[in-house]
């Protein structure tokens, strides 16, 4: 077997993308890091440098780094005018990690003995505020909405769920009728990496959704065809299908100074629970975030107060516990009694002898 051959950065890309799919990441996560390895390629291409894995060493991911953060957006594309902006901090910073999963999945797969990447520092993204919609904002969109038009309540509906839910479009996008219990107020999602979650909804989008399914809900295209939220012609709404009627609502309502999206009822979700008095613990879950990093941003945006939570909820005060028997200090009544009957025994009666 040829090891030059066999440590070209090309070819390991494929099996990446096979070991991947096995063990169940998304098609998202797999497209962002094989381009950004195609990227890469390409780059040492253009510097004379090796497509070997073996060869890419700190150095040449630094030069990458700094090739981005030097590059205007679109400088390459071949139909699209280079602009004067440059890549942001987010997109970069985006490069940078997946390439680090390839290479991590190098050396668990023992074709590197080290991940170059240990070396590197990679720059952070910045820290943008996230945009939530605001009352009048929200009542805007909800009253641009033709109800009484089927399509239109199904439209209603699925916007009502996104901003009582807080999940993901394409969790949207992947709900099924046999996963929606209306009674109990609970439906069950699948979120990022196959896993499954389940999350309350409130008695309003029960009402809604209950409408929906009785009422509005077209007859599917096929018989194995159970998604909860279906096209006219009876087929389940894609991401883009959904990111298009959110943005149509929000130009008819007139929206402005903040991205009309999906993930905007995301953000605007985690806020107002929080703000609600929901627990962070709790809005981790109905989120399904893996850690606390990302939901600590919502808290925040929020601006949850802690120190008012804390007089509410102080471990020590709301503990009841038997006081232990206070102490008498010198100079009061219980002091002086007790002292007296036991002799006096104050330092100052027994002065120390100092040494000579």
């Amino acid at each position: 077997m040829d090891t030059k051959q066999s440590a070209d950065l090309s070819r390991l890309s494929a099996g990446y993308q096979l070991c991947a799919s096995v063990e169940g990441k998304s098609r998202s996560t797999i497209s962002i890091v094989t381009s950004s390895l195609a990227y890469f390629t390409d780059f040492l291409a253009s510097q004379g440098a090796s497509g070997d894995a073996t060869q890419v060493s700190p150095h040449e991911i630094r030069a990458f780094i700094l090739y981005l953060q030097q590059k205007r957006c679109f400088s390459d594309h071949p139909t699209t005018y280079a602009q004067d902006r440059g890549l942001s901090g987010h997109t970069i910073n985006c490069y940078a990690r997946s390439l680090r999963v390839f290479f991590s999945w190098l050396v668990s797969e023992e074709v590197l003995d080290a991940n170059p990447f240990e070396r590197v520092k990679i720059p952070r993204a910045p820290r943008k505020l996230m945009p939530t919609f605001s009352d009048s904002q929200l009542q805007c969109l909800i009253d641009s909405i033709p109800t009484k038009r089927t399509e239109g309540y199904r439209d209603y509906a699925l916007i009502m769920t996104l901003l009582d839910t807080g999940m993901r479009v394409s969790e949207l996008c992947h709900l099924r009728l046999p996963n929606l219990d209306l009674e109990e107020g609970m439906v069950k999602v699948l979120g990022k990496g196959n896993k499954e979650r389940l999350i309350p909804i409130g008695k309003q989008v029960q009402r809604c959704l209950w409408r929906y399914v009785d009422r509005c809900r077209p007859e599917p295209a096929g018989p194995h065809c159970d998604f909860l939220f279906l096209t006219r012609e009876g087929r389940p709404l894609t991401k883009d299908r959904v990111e298009g009627i959110v943005e149509h609502y929000g130009e008819k309502a007139g929206v402005s100074g903040v991205r009309c999206s999906p993930h905007t009822f995301r953000h605007t979700a985690a806020v107002r629970f929080l703000r609600n008095g929901g627990g962070v613990f709790s809005l981790q879950r109905l989120l399904g975030h893996s850690s606390l990093e990302m939901t600590r941003h919502y808290c925040e945006l929020a601006d949850v107060d802690v120190k008012t939570d804390h007089i509410t909820a102080s471990p020590v005060d709301n503990l009841t516990l038997r006081r232990g028997i206070t102490r008498a200090r010198p100079g009061n009544a219980r002091y002086e009694r007790s002292t007296s009957r036991r002799g006096d025994t104050s330092p100052q009666s027994h002065p120390v002898q100092r040494r000579s």
